[in-house]
C-alpha cells in the first residue's frame, strides 16, 4: 500500500530577532522575496495567488495569520493536490534568534516532497537575507 498523505517538516535558526523574521515570512505578499521559482503574489482578503517561474498559478485559502504567535498556514486550493496545508512558524529562542519552522502536509505524497523541498530552500534564502542584512548594518 503507498500512502496517499505525505508530511514533511524543515526547520533554520536565525541569527536575527523573531519580530524582523516575521516581518519576511509571515507577510502572505511577500513570499516572491524568499520562496525560489515564485516569481509574483496577489493578495485579496483570505485569499493569495501565486505564480511560479514555469508559469503556474495556483490559489492558496490563508487559514491563519497570526503575528501574536508568529504562525502562518495557508491552504492550496485544487491543482495537482487533492489536499494541503503548509504551516509557518517563527519561534523566539530569547537571544536575539529565531527558528523558522515550516511543515507541509498534502494529498498526494509525492507533492509534499516537492514542496517541502522547495520551502527549506526558501526558509534558507530568507535566512540568509536577513543575515546579510545585519552584515550590511553593522559595516555601515
Amino acid at each position: 500500500m503507498i500512502p496517499q498523505r505525505g508530511s514533511i517538516r524543515r526547520q533554520v535558526r536565525v541569527t536575527r530577532p523573531a519580530a524582523e523574521v516575521w516581518a519576511l515570512v509571515g507577510d502572505p505578499a511577500r513570499l516572491a522575496e524568499w520562496f525560489p521559482g515564485v516569481t509574483s503574489v496577489t493578495v485579496t482578503g483570505d485569499r493569495r495567488q501565486v505564480t511560479t517561474a514555469a508559469g503556474i498559478t495556483f490559489d492558496e485559502d490563508l487559514l491563519t495569520v497570526d503575528p501574536l504567535a508568529r504562525r502562518f498556514q495557508y491552504r492550496v486550493t485544487g491543482g495537482l493536490f487533492r489536499e494541503h496545508l503548509g504551516t509557518l512558524d517563527v519561534v523566539d529562542l530569547g537571544d536575539g534568534t529565531s527558528l523558522v519552522l515550516y511543515a507541509t502536509d498534502a494529498d498526494p505524497a509525492t507533492l509534499a516532497l516537492v514542496v517541502g523541498g522547495a520551502a527549506g530552500a526558501g526558509i534558507e534564502r530568507a535566512r540568509r537575507m536577513l543575515e546579510e542584512e545585519t552584515d550590511l548594518e553593522q559595516k555601515a
